[in-house]
């Protein structure tokens, strides 16, 4: 089964052998070092000064972002699950909340931000999803964070990047903490958040510890002398080092150019065949496809070509299906799926089936990456 959905993806057999190595004590200087290679390359693909690694899913790290980054009132935006959540988040720390909601399929905008800013002059932190995985969506985060950074440079901006980090290079000079997972682009099993920080954010944080686990002073201190405050997750930290390795093999800004090319390819092959892109402005990491016959489509995708891709959620249940472009992704897996898409088409009596999301994902495809 070819498993292309937006998180969690499929884990490369390199990893898994990677992984699959006697465990060792994460007291050891043995995992010291792993520890510590990771963490020094994941800065780079962040490029920001340090990034925390903590044991849990990406909803720990945006916990973490909330409780040990904002002190008086949140802006949330909230065009998504995830979005939502991060209201939730603030309202069940009892932090004030200004939420600004948008339709699915609807990035934010600038303007809407700064009136909220104008309104609202305690706000001390934003929070904002650089892509929304719930409808595939691209919110503008760099202009975003410039223009909360010129309203009042000590205003944190923190953006969930965790299906954007490793996806395409996020202009991180406004953003002071950027949130990603270990089950999305890095490919690896669901388990280990990361967050990236900038100075500012090292700043709050160090003067102001807040709560046990997710304490991010206490890691901070701790992450700087290459272990960790509790438990590491030290068999998702030896895939990360090794899956990190083959981003570094290859190039960050070479992957970052072939996960841009499939992701283009693929939004072009689907709509040269017929269907219709949901989000207006479409994220790298994932194509989603509007169709009100999405789950029939996915059902038939899955039992008879052997590839499980992701529907959607609340009222788009039934209505939408994405299909992931983060990580270690062939071009004949790619390929495959636009294909199959393209047979149901003509098994559906939707439209003659030519070869044409082929034609069209091959064509695009492979001129972008030269």
């Amino acid at each position: 089964m070819l498993l292309l959905t937006p998180g969690p993806t499929a884990v490369p057999e390199k990893i898994r052998m990677a992984m699959s190595a006697p465990t060792i004590h994460h007291r050891t200087p043995e995992f010291s070092e792993i520890f510590r290679q990771a963490r020094q390359k994941l800065s780079k693909v962040f490029g920001m000064p340090e990034v925390l690694l903590l044991s849990s899913s990406g909803t720990g790290a945006m916990e973490a972002s909330v409780t040990n980054l904002c002190r008086k009132k949140a802006l949330t935006v909230n065009a998504g699950k995830f979005g939502e959540r991060f209201g939730k988040i603030v309202k069940a720390f009892n932090l004030e909340l200004v939420e600004l909601k948008y339709e699915w399929n609807t990035p934010a905008s600038v303007k809407d931000i700064e009136e909220a800013l104008q309104n609202n002059d305690d706000i001390d932190a934003v929070f904002i999803q650089v892509c929304e995985s719930a409808g595939g969506l691209r919110h503008p985060v760099e202009e975003i964070a410039k223009a909360v950074k010129e309203f009042n440079k000590d205003i944190v901006v923190v953006a969930d990047g965790i299906t954007a980090v490793g996806v395409e290079k996020v202009d991180v000079r406004d953003i002071d903490a950027l949130i990603s997972g270990s089950q999305k682009a890095f490919m690896l099993p669901p388990g280990l958040s990361m967050i990236g920080l900038s100075p500012l954010a090292i700043k709050k944080i160090e003067e102001k510890s807040f709560g046990y686990y997710f304490n991010l002073a206490t890691e901070l201190e701790k992450q700087r002398k290459d272990t960790t405050a509790w438990t590491a997750a030290t068999t998702l930290i030896i895939g990360l080092n090794a899956m990190l390795d083959e981003i570094f093999d290859i190039g960050l800004d070479r992957f970052y150019k072939i996960t841009k090319a499939r992701s283009k390819a693929s939004l072009k092959a689907l709509e040269a065949i017929g269907f219709n892109i949901y989000p207006k402005s479409p994220a790298i990491a994932m194509s989603a496809v509007y169709n009100d016959r999405a789950d029939e489509i996915r059902k038939i995708l899955k039992q008879k070509y052997e590839v499980n891709i992701a529907g959607g959620q609340d009222h788009l249940k039934g209505k939408l299906f994405r299909i992931n472009h983060m990580g270690l992704i062939k071009p004949y897996e790619a390929s495959w799926v636009l294909n199959a898409l393209e047979m149901i088409l003509d098994e559906t009596k939707v439209r003659v089936y030519n070869g044409e999301a082929n034609r069209v994902f091959n064509e695009i495809y492979y001129k972008e990456i030269v």
